[in-house]
């Protein structure tokens, strides 16, 4: 044996998986997605090595192409989004029991993963005969419902905001009706939990429209608390 060959690299091989996960981040963080063409000039390579990347995360359901060409965040990219706010998720928990508890209403955390709302943490109040429940993992547009409006909210301050995200943060919450799901009212709280931490909000829902107004202070107190224990 040659004792003075140079010992493999342990990032030999790897150079298709950083382009795999650097086109990935590049798909996920642009707003309205990726053309090819634009993937192979942001990643600096040929477009045919770009499509293949692109068919690979498309079969993985990273990612997926609209029918506009464009390549954008698919809903395999959820789970892997719950995992990593493990820790914001178990921080929250406890807190949205007492929320739900409280108000007798399902309330949730969701967060903004590229242009999608994500119920990150979903509970039920374990008291009353009568309530609202959906899933974790559950997801809908950012442009819809008072969780879409309070993740937008959550946002920093920008010259284009609409009428209505300023008005949601000078209230610090947004209730709508209808827009998510028929006859439900909503209501939700953009959260400030700090560098490095994910767009986020509380939400509650519930058909009574009062039950949802009169929620507003309760996931404001637990919202400040929440994003208290993060920043420590």
């Amino acid at each position: 044996m040659n004792k003075d060959a140079t010992p493999p690299s342990r990032t030999a091989g790897s150079q298709t998986l950083a382009r795999g996960l650097a086109v990935l981040r590049l798909v996920t963080e642009a707003a309205d997605g990726l053309s090819p063409a634009e993937v192979a000039a942001a990643a600096d390579v040929h477009r045919t090595v770009a499509y293949r990347i692109l068919n690979t995360l498309c079969d993985a359901q990273m990612l997926h192409r609209g029918s506009d060409g464009r390549y954008r965040g698919a809903a395999g990219l959820l789970p892997l989004a719950a995992a990593g706010h493990q820790h914001l998720r178990t921080s929250a928990l406890p807190l949205l029991r007492e929320a739900a508890d409280e108000l007798g209403i399902t309330v949730s955390l969701l967060v903004r993963e590229v242009d999608i709302a994500v119920a990150l943490a979903v509970v039920s109040p374990r008291h009353g005969t009568y309530h609202v429940a959906f899933s974790e993992g559950s997801h809908h547009p950012i442009t819809q419902g008072a969780a879409g409006l309070a993740l937008q909210a959550a946002e920093p301050e920008r010259a284009t905001d609409s009428e209505q995200i300023r008005d949601v943060r000078k209230l610090g919450y947004a209730q709508t009706f209808g827009q998510v799901e028929e006859n439900m009212h909503g209501l939700a709280v953009p959260l400030k939990l700090g560098a490095g931490q994910p767009f986020a909000c509380l939400n509650a829902i519930t058909v009574r429209e009062q039950h949802a107004a009169d929620s507003a202070k309760t996931l404001q107190r637990i919202g400040a608390e929440l994003s208290r224990i993060i920043r420590i």
